[in-house]
């Protein structure tokens, strides 16, 4: 049988000062925003001292970035399980779409809407682009799953119209914030990204 190493109680420790951290950072931007969100209460909240934050996060942006991984896994992980019981891909990507728009409830207006500038932020932290994005691939394979069924063009690429069409989700959702005919738009959007990608 083989044995699974356990992390030292040092690692530990250290897994849950990050939490605290993570925590508190959180709380803070949804009270103040990530812009105005003050470091010193993040650590008197998490109970560290001022250069643990810094130790932990870089910045500010790189909480931002560990919610939107950690984000991204839990709805990629919904989604495979929607697009598993072989629902069309209209039905998959209205299923992204509540989703996405669901972290507004779970973060609060405020976090959401910083949430999304992210990925539009001149000031967003330097990753490796090769990173894995679990939302995309899976759209992206839902997508690839109907070309391979005749529904869209063979000459569409998967991955790319994945990354369009959550990137314009993003910037749709950004700039329509609080607008009365927001769900019509987002129905527009849909209806004419699958006309793009040759569903009729």
């Amino acid at each position: 049988m083989a044995l699974v190493d356990k992390p030292s109680a040092r690692e530990t420790k250290r897994l849950q000062t990050r939490e605290r951290l993570m925590g508190a950072a959180i709380a803070e931007f949804k009270r103040s925003g990530i812009a105005a969100a003050d470091v010193g209460a993040i650590v008197t909240a998490a109970g560290v001292a001022h250069g643990t934050f810094f130790f932990h996060f870089p910045t500010k942006e790189h909480v931002l970035l560990e919610l939107e991984r950690r984000e991204e896994e839990r709805i990629a992980k919904q989604l495979t399980r929607f697009a598993a019981s072989k629902r069309d891909l209209q039905a998959t990507m209205g299923e992204a779409i509540r989703l996405v728009m669901g972290l507004e409830r779970r973060l609060g207006a405020m976090l959401f809407k910083d949430f999304l500038a992210l990925h539009f932020s001149q000031t967003r932290p330097p990753e490796d682009e090769s990173r894995y994005h679990p939302v995309i691939v899976e759209v992206a394979r839902e997508i690839e799953r109907a070309q391979t069924a005749g529904q869209v063009d063979p000459d569409v690429q998967p991955f790319n119209s994945a990354v369009f069409f959550l990137l314009g989700l993003y910037a749709l959702l950004t700039t329509t914030h609080g607008w009365p005919q927001q769900g019509a738009m987002l129905d527009d959007y849909t209806a004419r990204t699958l006309r793009s990608i040759g569903v009729r």
